[in-house]
């Protein structure tokens, strides 16, 4: 029939063919690619988790790229400070070291968006602040008030991020507090598929622009920042971050959009719940925790309990306890978790 046909119809077989051909490609490379979305809410290690996927499956971060994160690291340094400062006000607690009311003043002079390097002076400020007792006494009421989870990591190392020719190291970089603004995907080839990671920003003011990615999203990896049972919200000082992300979680995991997606829960920040736990007993805050004062093991799993309560039998729920700033953790984790999609993918198409 072919020799039949005249040589616009051939020409129109032709380009019908090449579309075909290319429909195929898309439908093949699709299947390729898995969609994974990172929701939770702000400050529970989304985006730390993608900077570990960088470095773990990824092209890390070079010197160059290291470099780069200089100015945020003195960002933070000048945040958390600030942020402390605010607080010894708020609570009424006086400096404990005579001139440090100067040096605070000193300090505030400092546009945290702009820093680019600490000087000298600046630098003996802000040791000495560090140094305060009173400010050490803030630092142990930090529930009371919002500080970086990253504070004390940066204002104990100051002499080293302050030296000659200083670029930040892999953690300085993982522990850098920005928050995620829109949306942010990273993509990275783990044979035989393709992993596509979308981060989105967590604060409520964020969440409007989530339903943007809703669509194909092969799992939902949900975190959780076990430390914040304790801890209220930026957005709103008189709710527990804890109920908002067990609120923010049930909301997901109902959503029509996800019935066909895996959900992944990670349980993040376990080396901070550890150090908390020890002061801070969870049944002042979750009174139906039955578990002893400083037990991190039972805290842990009421907590796990609390999210799997709220779901239903028909939905499966894969929960880890996770560190996002500890990469042999991430690396091991996630390896799990790739193995776990992958087999739900391929039943999905029904190959195996």
């Amino acid at each position: 029939m072919a020799c039949c046909l005249t040589e616009e119809q051939r020409e129109q077989r032709r380009i019908s063919q090449a579309i075909e051909k290319e429909l195929r490609k898309d439908r093949r490379a699709a299947r390729r690619e898995l969609k994974l979305l990172l929701l939770g809410t702000g400050e529970s290690g989304k985006s730390t988790f993608v900077k570990q996927m960088r470095i773990i499956h990824g092209a890390g971060y070079t010197d160059s790229d290291r470099a780069g994160f200089k100015s945020l690291v003195y960002s933070n340094v000048y945040t958390a400070m600030g942020q402390l400062m605010g607080a010894m006000n708020d609570l009424q607690i006086v400096y404990k070291i005579s001139g440090n009311t100067g040096n605070a003043e000193l300090v505030k002079c400092v546009n945290r968006e702009t820093v680019e390097s600490i000087s000298s002076d600046q630098l003996k400020a802000l040791k000495c602040l560090w140094e305060d007792e009173g400010i050490r006494e803030c630092y142990e009421r930090r529930r009371e008030f919002q500080l970086s989870d990253s504070a004390k990591y940066y204002l104990d190392a100051l002499d080293r991020l302050t030296a000659p020719n200083y670029i930040p190291n892999l953690q300085d970089v993982l522990r850098v507090r920005v928050p995620t603004t829109g949306i942010v995907e990273y993509t990275f080839n783990l044979p035989p598929v393709i992993f596509r990671m979308v981060d989105v920003g967590g604060q409520r003011s964020e969440r409007r622009k989530w339903i943007h990615c809703f669509e194909n999203v092969t799992s939902i990896m949900f975190l959780v920042a076990l430390s914040e049972y304790d801890q209220v919200l930026y957005e709103a000082e008189t709710e527990n971050r804890m109920e908002e992300s067990k609120a923010l979680f049930k909301t997901i995991i109902n959503y029509p959009w996800f019935q066909q997606s895996s959900i992944m829960l990670f349980l993040n920040k376990i080396d901070l719940l550890e150090e908390k736990i020890q002061k801070s007993h969870l049944a002042d805050y979750f009174p139906s925790f039955q578990g002893a004062k400083g037990d991190a093991e039972a805290a842990k799993q009421f907590i796990l309990s609390m999210f799997a309560e709220l779901t239903d039998d028909s939905k499966t729920i894969y929960p880890h306890f996770t560190c996002a700033t500890d990469t042999e953790n991430i690396r091991f984790v996630f390896s799990v978790v790739k193995d776990t999609i992958l087999q739900l993918h391929l039943k999905e198409y029904n190959l195996v």
